[in-house]
């Protein structure tokens, strides 16, 4: 029984695959908002398969397969290859090889962090910018940004994978868990009424949508440089 919930805790981490493969899919399409709400369908299930996988010990119960793995593999496919199709393919990128290129570079960027052994601090802490180009794709869509203000975005970004600034984990940053906790899934909320919202988005919800951004990008700037700090300080023991 116990290895029968740990296989359906892998089975349910990969349906991510599926979901990439459809967001690639229809991204070609030009639907849009069916691939925004496979984003959030993989962010729900990427949000909770670590939980399912310590509460049914999967790691202990089925050995034989690195869960760790699986879940860079599907987090690449859904969080990174398949926003860079979803702009690329509806015309968020410039035209000619140089589309192509824009987009290669946040992949090249997601492809060396993925594969670093310390992606992932002791203290369930991000470090660089963590990959979350389905989060920025959305924004480029909510607010309809330029092709030129698009390709800023994703270089700055691409650039900030490399920066050591430490961004929180929200399910397992354990500083401010309970308010991380809230305003994500409150977010999550947002991010539903602005796709049924588009292709004219209320203010208020795109306000609201920013200010979330701002505080994870705040709140990860004060934990890094308060972390920094407190190691600088000598011991007195």
């Amino acid at each position: 029984m116990a290895r029968a919930a740990a296989w359906m805790v892998h089975a349910y981490t990969t349906t991510g695959v599926v979901l990439g493969l459809l967001m690639v899919h229809l991204s070609y399409d030009g639907r849009v908002e069916a691939v925004l709400w496979l984003f959030l369908v993989a962010m729900l299930v990427d949000g909770t398969d670590g939980f399912l996988a310590r509460r049914f010990r999967v790691k202990e119960v089925v050995p034989e397969l690195d869960g760790a793995l699986l879940d860079n593999i599907v987090d690449y496919l859904t969080y990174a290859f398949a926003p860079m199709v979803l702009l690329w393919a509806t015309g968020r990128l410039p035209d000619g090889a140089w589309g192509g290129v824009v987009a290669a570079l946040p992949l090249v960027a997601s492809c060396y962090q993925f594969c670093r052994s310390d992606a992932k601090t002791e203290d369930h802490f991000f470090r660089g910018f963590p990959s979350y180009w389905n989060i920025v794709a959305f924004h480029v869509f909510v607010l309809d940004l330029s092709v030129t203000a698009t390709v800023v975005l994703l270089l700055v970004l691409a650039v900030l994978v490399f920066v050591p600034v430490r961004y929180v984990y929200p399910s397992r940053t354990e500083a401010l868990w309970g308010l991380n906790m809230t305003l994500a899934t409150a977010w999550l909320g947002v991010y539903a009424l602005l796709v049924i919202d588009l292709p004219d988005p209320a203010p208020l919800l795109v306000a609201a949508s920013l200010a979330y951004v701002a505080y994870y990008a705040a709140v990860s700037g004060w934990l890094t440089w308060s972390g920094r700090r407190a190691e600088a300080v000598p011991s007195t023991a």
